[in-house]
């Protein structure tokens, strides 16, 4: 029993000696900069994680890639151009405003209050048309009048 109580605590125990990435840096601000840059990229492949938590082989060679151009001594805005022109504007957490993004903004906005006015101006048309003169008032009447006779006989 002794054995396999052992054993068993032998393998549980292995989880603790699993390698995570460690990386060598020549200074304390390329280190504070790489964790920077990974926790600020996603994923290509994981699309909703950074390359820091992404377990993914892209991620891995993201990771590397950007530990090449720190300690080339790259400043982080051009580690991100990098990245951007690479794989695009979505492996950037914080993409930039340009008029393509703002199309993706702003048209649903205007479809919406286009809409919205389109309602309006339809509703207001309808009401005006709806106003009851003397000629309906009369009208209305002679058919109330053809419709109690129809009931009655």
């Amino acid at each position: 029993m002794k054995w396999l109580l052992l054993t068993l605590s032998l393998f549980v125990s292995m989880g603790a000696f699993a390698q995570q990435d460690r990386y060598q840096f020549d200074n304390n601000k390329q280190a504070i900069l790489f964790e920077e840059l990974t926790k600020e990229l996603r994923c290509p492949k994981c699309q909703n994680q950074n390359i820091a938590d992404s377990d993914a082989v892209v991620a891995k060679d993201l990771r590397d890639k950007v530990l090449v151009l720190v300690k080339e001594g790259k400043s982080k805005d051009e580690v991100i151009d990098y990245m951007i022109d690479r794989f695009g504007y979505f492996v950037h957490y914080d993409p930039p405003v340009t008029p393509a993004t703002l199309v993706l903004w702003v048209l649903p906005v205007l479809i919406v209050i286009v809409g919205f006015g389109f309602i309006v101006i339809r509703q207001r048309k309808a009401s005006v048309k709806q106003t009851w003169s003397s000629d309906d008032e009369m009208l209305l009447a002679k058919l109330i009048e053809q419709n109690k006779r129809q009931e009655q006989s």
